[in-house]
């Protein structure tokens, strides 16, 4: 009798293997909700007098020079000192400065289109991004979604709707009248610039996706090429600009450097995702924070959460559970 060890799909060893590698990127996921969640409520603890005290530009250049510095100290630690000394030729680098002008070009639009909408309007409109984001996640990248993906993609829009709806207070007529202008309003040229932002957010993620997955090269040697551009593009925008009356690193307290930790190892972590795993998964972190964003709100300011703040926490479970089935 011929007896054949179990090397199939269920040998203990492959199931082993497949249970550690789920719980790595859970792992992995809740870090990244965490540190996204927890981005809106560490800024408004840095606020004095209602104000933000720190120049918001140099707080985005200190991120990006966190993540060069790390990426340099991982490349060097993991035996890659030899990439450093060798110029990389041209064709190999440039790539990586599209996302850093990419996503520098959405820092400003944000600012910019604020002033033909109100900031209800473009957290509802800037759901619009999910949908960008999977429809060229499918188009550039040749990835085939299954009809139940495109509708949990659907739900988790529509989640983030809901959630921007059930804090606007719409139903409080005398708040709305307290205030000056509009409540809420949209221009045609706003409503323009809310799906150049979307698009360009989808792109941004995609490309960078398509770059670290195209090219064999050790991750820390790919994020050491993008943060290079992220610092100089950066860099040159926080010092070109003369709208800010605040100096580089003035009002800089632990809670801003805690900030500045936390978007350095966000940005280094989602360069994992994107190298080893799916931009979709960006877009469940991404929603899956606005969750922690509201708790954390919740507990540490004090803000209300109303009865509705279920519907979008379910819409998004069916949606992680029909798009990861």
């Amino acid at each position: 009798m011929i007896v054949i060890q179990n090397v199939g799909p269920s040998s203990p060893a492959r199931i082993r293997r497949r249970w550690v590698r789920r719980i790595q990127w859970g792992v992995l996921f809740g870090l990244m909700v965490l540190i996204y969640g927890s981005h809106a409520p560490l800024i408004t603890l840095t606020k004095v007098d209602g104000q933000i005290p720190f120049n918001p530009s140099s707080c985005v250049v200190m991120i990006e020079l966190a993540k060069l510095l790390i990426s340099l100290a991982t490349l060097v630690l993991t035996g890659g000192t030899p990439a450093l000394l060798a110029p990389p030729p041209l064709v190999l680098v440039a790539p990586y400065a599209v996302p850093a002008i990419l996503y520098a070009l959405n820092n400003n639009l944000v600012v910019f289109m604020q002033a033909y909408m109100d900031p209800s309007s473009y957290q509802v409109l800037s759901n619009l991004k999910i949908a960008s984001t999977a429809l060229l996640y499918s188009l550039c990248l040749g990835k085939r979604l299954r009809p139940a993906q495109w509708f949990a993609l659907g739900l988790l829009m529509c989640a983030g709707v809901c959630h921007t709806y059930s804090s606007l207070d719409l139903g409080d007529p005398e708040r709305a009248e307290a205030q000056e202008g509009p409540r809420l309003y949209i221009t045609a040229w706003g409503l323009f610039l809310v799906l150049v932002y979307c698009f360009v957010s989808g792109l941004a993620a995609v490309y960078t996706e398509r770059v670290l997955k195209s090219q064999k090269l050790p991750l820390s040697l790919q994020n050491l090429y993008l943060y290079v551009f992220g610092v100089a593009i950066n860099g040159l925008s926080s010092f070109s600009s003369v709208g800010s009356e605040k100096s580089f690193l003035e009002g800089y307290s632990g809670v801003v450097w805690l900030i500045i930790a936390g978007q350095a190892a966000n940005g280094l972590l989602m360069s994992v995702v994107l190298k080893h795993g799916s931009g979709i998964t960006r877009l469940f972190v991404i929603s899956c924070s606005m969750l922690v964003n509201a708790l954390m709100s919740w507990a540490i300011l004090g803000l209300e959460l109303t009865p509705f703040f279920l519907l979008p926490v379910s819409m998004i479970g069916l949606a992680a559970y029909l798009y990861y089935r």
